[in-house]
């Protein structure tokens, strides 16, 4: 059996831009997409703590250390800019190899970029948020 499983994800980003004459997808800083193993292309869901609407696109390479999120195409009138996201992707793992799994977590500050050594998430009302 293979089992679905949370990959990995951008926690809390903020919008910088929404596109709506784009045709689609959401522009991610190169940075944030390599720390977070997500590649150009790949699906992603994205989910708007600040509107509670949630959406599944693609993900775009964006300028390295800019701190882009860019929202593009219809997905525009769902996010806008200063929204905060958490942009997600997800995995098909052997029953086995799901056992183990461990996400990779990608924590930003308000300017998008990553937070050093916070990287495992706490569920529940454990998590502080400062």
């Amino acid at each position: 059996m293979r089992r679905i499983l949370f990959k990995s994800k951008i926690h809390r980003a903020t919008v910088t831009q929404a596109d709506l004459d784009y045709e689609g997808s959401v522009t991610i800083d190169r940075n944030l997409l390599r720390a977070a193993d997500i590649l150009p292309f790949e699906k992603v869901a994205v989910w708007n703590v600040t509107q509670g609407t949630r959406l599944e696109t693609y993900a775009l390479e964006g300028e390295a250390g800019s701190g882009v999120i860019c929202i593009n195409g219809a997905a525009a009138h769902l996010n806008k800019p200063g929204d905060l996201v958490i942009i997600a992707t997800f995995a098909e793992v052997e029953e086995n190899e799901a056992r183990n799994w461990k996400p990779t977590v990608v924590f930003v500050d308000a300017a998008n970029r990553i937070v050093p050594g916070v990287t495992e998430e706490i569920p529940g009302p454990a998590r502080r948020i400062a």
